[in-house]
This record gives C-alpha cells, structure tokens and sequence, in this order.
C-alpha cells in the first residue's frame, strides 16, 4: 500500500524519535527520511511544528489500537469455547498481547523516554493505547465460562497479568535480551500455566 506523505513524515517522526530522541531528531532529517527536500519546508505543508507531528503519531496510534482491541476481542470471541482448550485461548491471548506491544516499540520507546515534558500526549497514549490493552485482558477473562465462579479482583489480575505481557517485550528493547533468558514460548506456556491457576476448583459433592 502506498503512503501518503503525511502518513511517511509521521512513521519516520516516530522512527527516527524512537532511534534518536524527540529533541535531537530535526525537521530537516524527518523531511530527509520521509523522501522530501531537506529544509525545504514540505513537512509544513502538512504539520505546523514537529510537536504536532509528535502528536499526530500519538493519536493516530492510540485511534488504531482502540480499533484493533475491539476487533482482536471479537477474533477471541469466535473462538468456540466448548472445544477450544482453555490453554490455547490463554495463550493466543498472551500472544496478541506481545504482538501488540512489539508492534507499538518505537512509540513506547518515545513514551519512556521523551513525552514526559508533554503530559498532554502521556494522557492520549494511557487512554488511548495503555489502557485499552488491560481492559481488554480483564473483559476477556470476566468472559470465560471457566472464571464465572472465581471471586477475583480482576483489575488487578489485568494489572499483574497484562503487565507481565508488557514488560517482556520492554525488557527487550531495552536491555537487548529477554528477561531471565526466557525464550518467548517458555514466557507464553508460564503465562498461561498461572493463569489457568486462578480456575477456582470444583465444587465439594455433597
């Protein structure tokens, strides 16, 4: 599919954000990489500042993830429940969740390091992208028939669980390793073995 130049002089923002730093990275070089004249101007022609074009790529990825949540909960949704393991659900569940948060690493990166001088755009990226992701977790399990009994907190289950997810893959970037030497699959198959754990046991026959 071919860009727009809008949608170039954003992703390659946030690239060379991600790469270098919101402050070191100039409108020149963003103009440079997304196939424009260096100094020349184009980026103006769509964005007034490089703020906005930071801020640009903050809500249209907090836009895109609200969809993609939505839409990943009704992929979940179709799967048969009464002959589909509940192991495998967790664990395309823990799945989607690396692949989301690898798909968002240059936006973290950015977050982490440079937005908070702009708490305007830390709250678009925590409603936008950050929590839709726990909700989503804490919506799905309220949702399996196999948790109907379990008298849990599950925000905080959410919390603990989608935060596991999320420092995986940051462990990786930034540290350039996983954390304990897991390999993913090792990291899935302990995921979903805790949270089969909060199956509440069957009721005592009287």
């Amino acid at each position: 599919m071919t860009r727009s130049t809008r949608e170039r002089i954003i992703d390659e923002a946030l690239r060379l954000f991600a790469e270098r730093g919101y402050s070191a990275t100039s409108v020149a070089e963003i103009e440079a990489a997304a196939g424009l004249s260096p100094g020349a101007g184009g980026l103006y022609r769509h964005f007034k500042s490089k703020y906005e074009v930071l801020a640009a790529a903050m809500h249209e990825h907090a836009a895109r993830t609200r969809s993609q949540v939505a839409e990943s909960l009704a992929q979940l949704d179709t799967m048969e429940t009464a002959s589909t393991a509940l192991d495998d659900r967790l664990a395309h569940l823990c799945r989607a969740g690396l692949a989301k948060v690898r798909e968002e690493s240059e936006l973290t990166r950015v977050f982490f390091r440079d937005l908070s001088q702009f708490p305007e755009l830390v709250a678009v990226v925590r409603e936008g992208l950050l929590q839709p992701m726990f909700d989503a977790i804490t919506t799905w399990f309220r949702a399996q028939p196999e948790y109907a009994r379990a008298d849990l907190d599950w925000n905080g289950i959410g919390a603990v669980l989608g935060g596991a997810v999320v420092h995986y893959r940051l462990f990786q970037e930034t540290v350039g390793e996983s954390p304990g030497h897991t390999e993913k699959d090792q990291f899935v198959a302990a995921w979903v073995r805790l949270a089969v754990g909060l199956v509440p046991s069957p009721a005592p026959v009287s």
